[in-house]
C-alpha cells in the first residue's frame, strides 16, 4: 500500500513546487517585464568554470571518503559514476542517486556497505560545511533577508546552533561507522574495517567549505553575467551571493519533498536575496542557476556515458540477453 500512496504524494509535491515557481514569477511579473535583460558571455564562461571546479572537488571528496571506508575507485570512474547517477536525482525522494551510485560502484568491486557509508559521510560533511559557513556569515553580516520577518532568534544563538553539530561530528568521528557495523553484524554481514580520525574528517570538511564557496562564486558570476551589475557592485554583494546559494541549496536538499529541492531552493534563495538584489533579479538568478546546473549535469552525464570504457560491453550484454529465448 505504501508505494501506491507514496507515488501520488510525490507527484503532488512536484506539482506544488511548479505552482510555487509560477507564483514566484507571477508576483514579480511587472518587475520581470521591466528588467533589463542582457547576457555577458565572458562572465557566463567564468561561472561555468567555477561550477566545474566545484563539481571536480565534490567527486574528489567522495572518492577520498570511499577509500577511507575500504572502497577503491579511480577518479575517472568516480566522476563517471557521479554524473551518470545524477540523471535520476530529479526523481522525488533524494535516494535515487545514492542507489544508482551503489549499483555502479558494485560493478567495480566495491561493497555496497562501503558506498552507502561514503555517501552518508559525504552528505553529512556537505551539510556541516554549509552550517559552518552560515555560522560565520549570519553574525558577521547581520543579514537574514526576508527571514528576519519570520524568526526572532538572536544571531549569536543561531551561530552556536549551526556550529554545534560540526563540533560534535568532529569530536565523535566513529559513530556512523560503528552504527553501521552494528547493523551489519545483526544481519550477518562482515563489518567495515575502518577507523576514521578527526583529522580525516577535518580535511574533508575544509575541502567541503571550499566546494561550497566555489559553487557560490559560480552563482555570483552568473548573476553578473545576466545583469547590469558592475564589478564594484559584485564586490559589495559578494559575501551574500557566496553564502546565499549554499544555504539555499542545503535547505532544498533537506526538504526531501521535491526532486533536487525544486522550488524550495529557489524560494529560500529569494527570501535571502530579494531585499539585496531586488525581487526580479533574485527570481531570475535563482531560476537561471537551476537551469545552468541542469544543463551542466546533462552535458557531464553525456560525456561520462560516451567515455565509459565498459559501456559498449554492457550494451552488448543487454542485446544478447534480449535475444536469448525464455
Amino acid at each position: 500500500m505504501l508505494p501506491r500512496v507514496k507515488r501520488p504524494v510525490q507527484v503532488l509535491f512536484l506539482l506544488l513546487a511548479l505552482v510555487f515557481i509560477g507564483a514566484m514569477l507571477w508576483s514579480q511579473w511587472d518587475e520581470l517585464q521591466s528588467y533589463r535583460w542582457q547576457l555577458r558571455p565572458l562572465w557566463l564562461l567564468i561561472a561555468a568554470g567555477f561550477v566545474v571546479v566545484s563539481w571536480s572537488l565534490e567527486v574528489a571528496i567522495w572518492q577520498s571518503l570511499l577509500r577511507l571506508v575500504g572502497g577503491e575507485l579511480s577518479y575517472g570512474y568516480a566522476i563517471r559514476i557521479w554524473f551518470v547517477s545524477a540523471l535520476v536525482r530529479y526523481i522525488p525522494g533524494n535516494i535515487w542517486q545514492p542507489l544508482g551510485m551503489t549499483l555502479l560502484t558494485y560493478r567495480r568491486g566495491v561493497r555496497p556497505e562501503a558506498t552507502l557509508t561514503s555517501i552518508a559521510l559525504y552528505q553529512a560533511i556537505n551539510l556541516l560545511a554549509v552550517a559552518l559557513i552560515a555560522a560565520v556569515y549570519f553574525p558577521l553580516t547581520g543579514n537574514m533577508g526576508m527571514l528576519a520577518e519570520i524568526t526572532t532568534v538572536p544571531l549569536a544563538q543561531l551561530a552556536v546552533f549551526l556550529a554545534l553539530p560540526v563540533l560534535l561530528f568532529l569530536a565523535r568521528p566513529q559513530w556512523l561507522v560503528r552504527a553501521l557495523n552494528w547493523a551489519l553484524g545483526k544481519i550477518g554481514r562482515t563489518a567495515l574495517p575502518v577507523e576514521l580520525s578527526t583529522m580525516d574528517l577535518l580535511r574533508a570538511l575544509g575541502l567541503g567549505v571550499i566546494v561550497w564557496l566555489t559553487l557560490g562564486a559560480g552563482f555570483a558570476t552568473l548573476v553578473l553575467a545576466i545583469s547590469d551589475l558592475s564589478l564594484s557592485d559584485l564586490a559589495q554583494l559578494a559575501s551574500h551571493l557566496l553564502v546565499g546559494y549554499p544555504v539555499a541549496y542545503a535547505v532544498g536538499y533537506l526538504s526531501f519533498i521535491t526532486p533536487s529541492g525544486l522550488a524550495v531552493r529557489e524560494g529560500m534563495l529569494y527570501l535571502l536575496l530579494a531585499p539585496i538584489l531586488g525581487g526580479s533579479l533574485a527570481t531570475v538568478a535563482a531560476l537561471a542557476m537551476r537551469i545552468w546546473l541542469i544543463l551542466g549535469e546533462l552535458i557531464a552525464a553525456a560525456i561520462s556515458l560516451i567515455t565509459w570504457p565498459e559501456l559498449r560491453d554492457l550494451l552488448r550484454q543487454g542485446e544478447v540477453a534480449k535475444s536469448v529465448p525464455e
